[in-house]
């Protein structure tokens, strides 16, 4: 009786486990048919994940939903800095007998900046200007008035290349180069005056004070005539007296400007240019000298004559700002005093001590304004 107890017991037991055990789903699950034989059939029960519990592979990170991809923090797209010393490269040392020589052939010139002031405008009106020069006018400063008349054109068209310049221009010269420019552009209006009346047509009544062929037959040949500078009026006695007079302070243009006759300073055949200036009025000053007409030392009469040029009335008085002088020449008026000491500057020293030291007049001599044509002779 005690045995059949205890399989009962054992029995119940065992029904009450595998009642736990099964799953809880409502109806039957049908058993797959059989296979064939030997052959285990697969499992077809669902995998239903809220019935078996998995292990998550040994990450202790806590649960994880399955099939969860857990998100990597970090930055992103973040480089790391690698840091890579620069390929310095080592000086090399020089020994005490080697030389490091500087290539300069090869060397590459920086190229201009691009604000660079472009060159001046003058060096085209110079080159027009010396093809008239040159061509009509001879090395004594006679011209071939004759011939020039046929270019009356090109004196027209070379007059206003100097009434289209652009003054803004003009100002940036250099004070030798505004010089140059004022005498060029008073010589060759003066050669365009002359050829607009050439053969000069004297007058009964004047040639017995001026002569048949005198420019002073020209009425107005200083203060009629007028022509355009950069946009502007001028005459030739308004550019001498503006330019040359006052703001320039440089005497010597006076022996550089042409008034065409016999006793003016001679023509140059070339004409003035800013680099050269010193060296031309220079020239221009020693060729005028050297005229009687000009200037003339008479030892023997104990008489020096003088240009007509220097009169205190006409240019004298334009050389007191930079000769004038008070300890010598004491006998002679302020004017007289600053010529003398000028031209000091070019004689001899027996005719310089003759100017200081002895006594003598100053005759002005008597001015020749015959043109100064060479055609006459041709």
């Amino acid at each position: 009786m005690g045995k059949y107890l205890v399989v009962l017991i054992t029995l119940a037991t065992v029904s009450i486990f595998i009642a736990r055990c099964a799953p809880a789903q409502p109806g039957l699950i049908t058993p797959p048919p059989a296979g064939p034989a030997g052959i285990k059939p697969a499992s077809t029960e669902p995998n239903l994940t809220g019935s078996i519990k998995h292990e998550p592979n040994d990450v202790k990170s806590g649960p994880v939903e399955p099939n969860q991809v857990k998100p990597i923090e970090a930055e992103p797209n973040v480089p790391v800095p690698v840091k890579v010393e620069p390929n310095e490269a080592k000086p090399a040392k020089i020994g005490p007998t080697e030389k490091v020589s500087s290539i300069e052939p090869n060397e590459v010139k920086p190229a201009p900046e691009p604000n660079q002031p472009k060159p001046p405008l003058t060096v085209s009106l110079h080159d027009k200007c010396a093809d008239i020069l040159k061509n009509y006018v001879d090395d004594k400063g006679m011209v071939n008035y004759k011939a020039l008349r046929r270019k009356r054109p090109e004196l027209k068209n070379l007059l206003d290349e100097f009434a289209d310049l652009d003054p803004n221009e003009y100002k940036r010269w250099p004070k030798e180069g505004k010089i140059a420019f004022w005498l060029n552009a008073y010589n060759i209006q003066m050669l365009k005056i002359i050829t607009d009346n050439y053969p000069i047509q004297g007058s009964r009544w004047l040639n017995p004070f001026y002569g048949p062929n005198s420019i002073r037959h020209i009425k107005g040949i200083w203060s009629d005539y007028k022509f355009i500078v950069m946009d502007e009026e001028f005459t030739l006695t308004e550019v001498s007296r503006r330019f040359f007079c006052k703001e320039f302070d440089e005497p010597k243009v006076f022996f550089a400007i042409s008034y065409a006759s016999r006793s003016s300073p001679p023509l140059r055949n070339e004409p003035y240019y800013g680099s050269k200036l010193h060296q031309q009025l220079e020239d221009q000053t020693k060729k005028f000298l050297a005229n009687p007409l000009a200037f003339k030392i008479d030892k023997e009469n104990k008489k020096v004559n003088l240009s007509a040029i220097f009169q205190p009335t006409w240019h004298g008085k334009e050389f007191v700002g930079k000769f004038g002088i008070d300890r010598k020449f004491k006998d002679h008026e302020p004017e007289t005093r600053a010529v003398l000491n000028f031209i000091t500057n070019y004689l001899a020293r027996q005719d310089i001590d003759f100017l200081e030291v002895e006594n003598y007049s100053i005759k002005y001599l008597k001015y020749d304004w015959t043109i100064n044509d060479s055609s006459q002779n041709q």
